[in-house]
């Protein structure tokens, strides 16, 4: 079993695909979510499952032979994203390979730097978008605050390699190492990865 969280769209069918969004759950609710479908923003393919990392996703413990999450980890607050490597530590077999990928916090902030030393007096505001831990627009009025309740857009913390790697080593994960795109000895994550979203990124693998 192959197992990916945090999804999204990309959903190949040789893996089980899970997403926690409010949309896919509305989506996945008999009657209303057909009812609904036209006007939903986004529509999940039909192969894509709800599951929450944080409450455990429907998977056996050490069921997984391979797990993955692609730019997911940084929407959890600190504690949450902690529970959340326990959690994909459980449903991995012994040996089983977890691969992630987050936006690269260390390269952000030279980024940073460099445009602070090359004079850019906008370079503060680059970095918040840049790493998304700002609002541009606060949300207001009951819309706007649904969706910013219900939604995960924004990041709650970020990460460097070494800090990453070593939040990996503390949940129990051995054999942690850098990768890139397509380098896994298991060629079942080719079916699952996509190279841009390793630019400007932290991408490890590590094994139970």
């Amino acid at each position: 079993m192959y197992v990916q969280y945090g999804c999204g769209l990309s959903a190949p069918k040789e893996w089980v695909n899970f997403d926690v969004s409010p949309t896919l759950r509305i989506q996945k609710t008999p009657v209303i979510g057909s009812l609904l479908r036209s006007r939903l923003n986004t529509i999940f393919p039909d192969n894509v499952r709800y599951g929450d990392i944080l409450k455990g996703l429907p998977v056996a413990d050490g069921a997984c032979d391979g797990l993955y999450c692609s730019h997911t980890l940084e929407h959890l607050a600190l504690d949450d994203f902690r529970l959340a490597l326990r959690n994909s530590y459980k449903v991995l077999k012994p040996g089983g390979i977890f691969r992630c990928i987050v936006p690269d916090l260390e390269f952000a902030a030279r980024e940073y730097i460099r445009q602070l030393d090359n004079g850019q007096k906008e370079a503060s505001i680059g970095f918040m978008h840049e790493t998304l831990l700002g609002y541009a627009v606060r949300p207001r009025g009951w819309k706007g605050l649904i969706s910013s309740f219900f939604g995960n857009a924004h990041h709650l913390w970020m990460w460097d390699a070494h800090s990453l790697a070593e939040e990996l080593r503390l949940a129990g994960f051995v054999s942690i190492r850098p990768c890139s795109y397509n380098d896994s000895e298991d060629k079942m994550f080719t079916f699952v990865e996509d190279p841009s979203r390793f630019n400007h990124a932290v991408a490890i693998e590590c094994r139970k």
